[in-house]
């Protein structure tokens, strides 16, 4: 793929989990407090098609966040995500259980962050993607840094490379696309 590191797409091949931050990541880190106390997020649709598109292709997906919230919940049931760890401060114990519960290693993440809560599962990842808009120290345990920043197509652009680099990607837009 052109503008891509090599060492980037063979990380990108041995991918069979996306993990996925959700506030700076999956959003674009803003949250709106409702009256009640319940808190909501806006989400990007081309974000979650990207999501979708890597479950077709047999890519399992995960969040791991610090927040909890209705609106998060409602999306991942929405997207299909596999695992769902809210109000997690360490993120490294659901981290684990995960790969324990899927039976795989560190290399087969793909691990998307985007602040300092992140480091220890960039540092661990396969393959560590941090959205433009991340801070500098998260920028610097990244294989990878998105074109666009979190909430506005980072994961999309994320699921894409993965895709395209496991020769995926044609196969999964054909149906668009005849």
């Amino acid at each position: 793929m052109k503008g891509i590191d090599n060492s980037v797409l063979e990380r990108a091949r041995r991918i069979r989990l996306i993990l996925l931050d959700c506030d700076g990541v999956m959003t674009d880190g803003r949250i709106i407090l409702l009256p009640d106390g319940e808190e909501t997020k806006l989400f990007d649709v081309k974000d979650g098609h990207g999501i979708k598109l890597a479950l077709r292709a047999g890519i399992k997906t995960a969040i791991i966040t610090g927040r909890e919230s209705f609106a998060l919940r409602a999306r991942a049931k929405d997207l299909e995500i596999a695992y769902l760890y809210e109000r997690a401060h360490n993120k490294i114990e659901p981290f684990e259980e995960i790969l324990k519960s899927e039976g795989m290693n560190d290399v087969d993440v793909c691990v998307i962050g985007d602040d300092v809560t992140d480091i220890p599962l960039l540092r661990r990842a396969g393959l560590s993607i941090v959205v433009s808009d991340c801070v500098q120290e998260a920028r610097d345990y990244a294989h990878y840094i998105t074109k666009n920043p979190g909430g506005r197509g980072a994961v999309r652009e994320a699921a894409e490379l993965i895709l395209k680099a496991q020769d995926k990607w044609n196969a999964l837009i054909s149906r668009y696309t005849k």
